[in-house]
């Protein structure tokens, strides 16, 4: 679990600064008249600028705690510093250390010590990080759990071992994931070689574990089942439907639906789906109900993250052993208000910045009917 926790419980330590890298993204507007388009026009997006900036930020910091923690008095010289990290990023390192001193202390140095200048953990970040260890401990269930999940989505539940490297900190795997986990649960898991490649195989098969994301938070919700009931439940104007086989949806802000609109994503939502557990060999793709399924795999994929996201090239990945649409990506890059809950406007960005991110019980009614067009 690289970090993760370290991660989770920096967070309420940092001050969320208002000034950062600022990011801008195109936005096509249609021209009045004649053949010479508008000149395009860049807004900022501030989701996706906090985006990014919260993700840089705890990488420097837990690099640089690490680097503390590695030493014999569990300080630094802050003269050493270029020796662990280069000249350039020496000074990304100082900034943070400036920045954060709830988490970084310097001692020494300045005219009444003659002690040169060094860096060490405050006293509120060294407790925190002496809890990792326990932290591990109690989230390895989690962790396992969440393994098997992620086996048992795939058409053949086997997924090559550098695949799930790819994304072990979103999952909040250990970096020795390979020798201190797997080994530890051999009903569960075993290595194979398939073709010249190393695969994660699902020894045990367990229905216990196939409730997904969704339907946990509806039985948690108090939502009842429908089935064969003449009750009639409106769709509201948000698109959210309280239903056995809904998503809950979030329209770009500005977005007014219309009543026909409004009425096809009630049909959509009111429409039952397979499973993601179950093979996705069984479906025809181009059933609407296996592509509301491949929704509803795209939403059990990101909820068995720590963070509930991905990036396309982390999705992108997975295609073979999900079965993930060819087109999917330019789907979701390019049809930014019909794709998982992340504000939309942080999807109108091109794929290295796309995070496709959902909170856990987030969907859309567009995925279905543009996911394989």
């Amino acid at each position: 679990m690289q970090g993760t926790f370290m991660f989770l419980s920096l967070n309420k330590l940092l001050k969320c600064s208002k000034t950062g890298s600022m990011t801008w993204v195109p936005v096509r507007h249609k021209s009045s008249g004649g053949r010479r388009p508008k000149k395009k026009i860049y807004h900022r997006v501030h989701e996706l600028d906090r985006v990014m900036d919260l993700q840089k930020k705890p990488s420097l910091i837990l690099q640089l705690k690490s680097i503390i923690q590695s030493q014999k008095q569990q300080s630094l010289f802050l003269r050493d510093l270029e020796k662990e990290v280069g000249f350039v990023q020496k000074w990304n390192f100082m900034a943070v250390i400036e920045k954060y001193p709830a988490i970084f202390c310097v001692e020494g140095g300045g005219s009444t010590n003659r002690t040169p200048p060094s860096v060490r953990l405050t006293d509120k970040a060294q407790k925190i990080a002496s809890e990792e260890g326990e932290a591990r401990n109690l989230m390895e269930p989690i962790l396992v759990s969440n393994l098997r999940k992620l086996l048992m989505l795939s058409v053949d539940c086997r997924v090559p071992l550098e695949k799930i490297e790819f994304i072990e900190s979103e999952l909040g795997l250990p970096n020795d994931f390979k020798e201190s986990l797997i080994p530890k649960y051999p009903e569960y898991f075993s290595v194979k070689d398939v073709n010249g490649k190393a695969y994660l195989n699902l020894e045990n098969w367990d229905s216990s574990l196939t409730v997904t994301a969704r339907e946990e938070r509806a039985a948690q919700d108090g939502i009842p089942d429908f089935n064969g009931s003449r009750k009639q439940v409106r769709i509201s104007k948000d698109g959210n439907y309280r239903g056995p086989n809904a998503f809950r949806l979030s329209f770009p802000v500005g977005f007014r639906p219309n009543k026909n609109y409004l009425e096809e994503i009630e049909r959509w939502q009111k429409m039952d789906f397979p499973s993601p557990y179950l093979n996705a060999r069984r479906f025809e793709a181009k059933d609407p109900k296996a592509r509301k399924r491949m929704v509803a795999v795209l939403h059990e994929l990101l909820s068995l993250t720590m963070e509930k996201r991905m990036t396309s090239a982390q999705l992108d990945a997975f295609h073979s052993e999900y079965l993930l649409p060819s087109r999917l990506l330019l789907c979701l890059i390019r049809h930014h208000d019909l794709t998982m809950k992340l504000p939309a406007r942080v999807m109108q960005n091109f794929e290295s910045f796309a995070k496709l991110r959902q909170d856990l019980y987030s969907s859309n009614y567009g995925a279905d009917r543009n996911l394989l067009h």
